[in-house]
């Protein structure tokens, strides 16, 4: 059987943390759960850790200190996983905005439907989103749309951050080499595996926005993208020396 790895990370997220977790352990397909905690001062981590007591093989924890940027923890989760032997691994929320139902479809694209990365998306069949304010559906939207115009990657949700990537997209990508670390992140992950070569699959989901705690968004990211992916465009792509 496949090992997958679902990477959620995490910043005071007390409200949803254990929900969030159960609900994937509910499903079926042995999914495993790595949370990469910064610093949360509400207690976050210490809900993993009671919870690794009752699912000392499943439920995998590291700590970090401080806030250190959403892209830097996935890369941490991204060597964690490849060193740990997963099949395939995925990036998902802590607050319910990705469903974890949808996993095991973002999983079948790859495994069964020769995807290499599978992209949960907002915006593939319309706009797919539940609960966002009006403003913000078109920031992202739009966004999704300037990045489609300047890099000429065919995805209509070039920012999304549910994804299943199969091993060998991150054993190629040179992680070093990333660059983006807020809000960009999602679109240069996406734009390196498709430079360097792999299929990148649009799995439609719907996103509903958070009920419980506090969104991390914040202006300074969508700067981050803006400039990031005209910066990307001129960019090269080596492979991973160490493949």
């Amino acid at each position: 059987m496949d090992r997958k790895a679902v990477i959620i990370p995490t910043y005071n997220e007390k409200e949803n943390i254990e929900n969030i977790i159960r609900a994937v352990f509910a499903l079926e397909g042995a999914y495993e759960v790595l949370v990469i905690d910064d610093g949360s001062p509400d207690g976050t981590a210490e809900i993993v850790k009671g919870m690794r007591e009752e699912f000392p093989e499943r439920l995998h924890l590291l700590e970090r200190e401080g806030k250190l940027g959403l892209g830097t923890a996935y890369l941490t989760g991204f060597r964690w996983a490849l060193s740990h032997g997963y099949d395939y691994i995925f990036e998902m929320d802590a607050d319910f905005s990705h469903n974890p139902e949808d996993l095991p479809r973002l999983y079948s694209a790859c495994s069964e439907g020769g995807a290499d990365l599978a992209v949960g998306s907002r915006y593939c069949n319309g706009i797919s989103v539940v609960n966002w304010p009006l403003g913000r559906i078109l920031m992202s939207y739009c966004a999704s749309i300037y990045v489609k115009t300047v890099l000429g990657m065919k995805i209509h949700d070039c920012t999304a951050g549910f994804k299943c990537y199969s091993r060998k997209v991150l054993e190629t990508i040179d992680l070093n080499d990333v660059r983006m670390k807020g809000y960009g992140f999602q679109i240069e992950m996406k734009f390196t595996a498709w430079k360097l070569g792999f299929k990148l699959v649009e799995v439609p989901i719907i996103f509903i926005n958070r009920q419980l705690g506090t969104s991390k968004m914040s202006s300074g990211i969508f700067g981050e993208a803006f400039w990031g992916v005209i910066k990307l465009k001129f960019r090269k792509f080596n492979r991973n020396r160490t493949e």
